[in-house]
């Protein structure tokens, strides 16, 4: 029987790596070259490969646990069937994992990027995400984007402002992600570094429509599997709830995608390995990619900015902005009863404190709010009541 005590675990890991090396592709990311922002105790005396480790801090981070009540899509609307963000995020790790398996690529920083890449994300989804950015903007700290937010979160905020310390390939292809971008082909913009990163998150501040390109051909299949992900099962969805019907689909997009999410996912993702199979870039064939690119424009028609889901924005904006106002307030008059001190900002390292004015830590505290938790911090009387009604005409299943 082994003695596990005399295995040498560090060379185990020097084995893994080298297997890496030796049966990846040449175009993927191996572990052995994982950089961190400073030195770690975790990974240099640790067994553990560094892609794997980040997956492991983003796992083990509070933001990752909250995904559990954040809006995809669809909010203030009773279903439990309704895809929400920690779904989202596992389905964009599953999809991008079997395309990189199939390429030759670093599996575990596939993984990292895709678990967190959208931690960043307000309540309330891309709604929420441009109402606090017109608010960021108003008090003249840039604008609001999850991807620039996602990094922050992971890098800046967690561990009490000590962050995760995650490798500059995990926080790239979570910045660069931008799954809403519709993108023909992806090559890696490869040489980068921490200076690189933190400069395209001021520019990106400073120019939303600003485009960014991941560093590693992982950061770039989580790009188009996070497009993959959700394209799909926002159909599905909106049949559900009644937004749309099936037969609605454009039917130039249904001969080459299906017409059911797994037909889509399917044939998306087939695409991609054919297409993109011992190449230095990932791309889509330009008839998918045609189609791809019009089953998203049905989609914001009939499905993102349908009056139904918009029912309660109105009210969500008001509360967004009183919350706001609130918090910067309570932080300016160092009001401890104040939940952002109780709460937020409670045990928060020095470091924190002295690199964020006041309008960025409470954008913080904002931005990491569930939905529920969210709705909890505003008077009852103004709370929104979810929808349980379908959309007028449509019959209940």
């Amino acid at each position: 029987m082994t003695n596990l005590k005399n295995v040498d675990l560090n060379a185990l890991k020097h084995e893994l790596n080298f297997r890496e090396e030796r049966e990846l592709s040449p175009c993927a990311a191996f572990s052995g070259q994982g950089i961190r922002r400073r030195k770690d105790p975790g990974t240099e005396q640790g067994y553990r490969q560094n892609f794997s480790l980040d997956v492991d801090r983003i796992l083990h981070s509070l933001a990752y646990t909250r995904y559990i009540d954040k809006t995809q899509v669809f909010y203030l609307i009773q279903n439990d069937h309704i895809t929400h963000r920690v779904l989202h995020v596992q389905l964009v790790s599953k999809i991008a994992r079997t395309i990189g398996r199939f390429l030759g690529l670093n599996e575990d920083l596939i993984e990292a990027i895709a678990l967190g890449h959208d931690i960043g994300h307000t309540p309330f989804g891309h709604d929420g995400e441009r109402i606090l950015s017109d608010l960021c903007r108003r008090h003249g700290i840039g604008a609001f984007l999850h991807s620039v937010q996602s990094v922050q979160f992971l890098d800046r905020v967690e561990r009490k402002g000590r962050g995760w310390n995650l490798c500059l390939q995990t926080l790239d292809g979570i910045l660069c992600h931008d799954g809403e971008v519709h993108d023909n082909a992806l090559i890696p913009d490869r040489d980068k570094t921490f200076k690189t990163l933190e400069a395209e998150m001021v520019r990106k501040k400073c120019n939303p429509d600003m485009g960014l390109v991941p560093m590693t051909l992982e950061g770039c299949v989580v790009r188009m599997a996070d497009t993959v992900s959700y394209i799909g099962r926002d159909v599905e969805d909106a049949i559900r709830l009644g937004l749309i019907r099936r037969d609605d689909l454009p039917a130039a997009t249904v001969r080459t995608l299906g017409n059911t999410n797994g037909t889509i996912v399917f044939r998306l993702v087939t695409d991609i390995i054919q297409n993109s199979f011992r190449k230095d870039f990932v791309a889509f064939s330009p008839e998918v990619s045609d189609a791809l690119r019009d089953l998203k424009a049905f989609n914001l028609e009939r499905i993102y900015l349908n009056s139904f889901i918009k029912k309660h924005l109105n009210a969500i904006e008001r509360l967004f902005g009183m919350l706001f106002e609130k918090y910067l307030h309570d932080v300016e008059k160092g009001n401890r009863d104040s939940v952002i001190f109780s709460g937020f900002l409670k045990d928060m390292a020095p470091e924190y404190l002295e690199r964020h004015c006041n309008e960025e830590i409470v954008r913080d505290c904002i931005s990491g709010m569930t939905d529920r938790y969210f709705l909890s911090q505003c008077p009852e009387e103004l709370r929104p009541t979810p929808n349980r009604d379908l959309p007028a005409g449509v019959r209940h299943a």
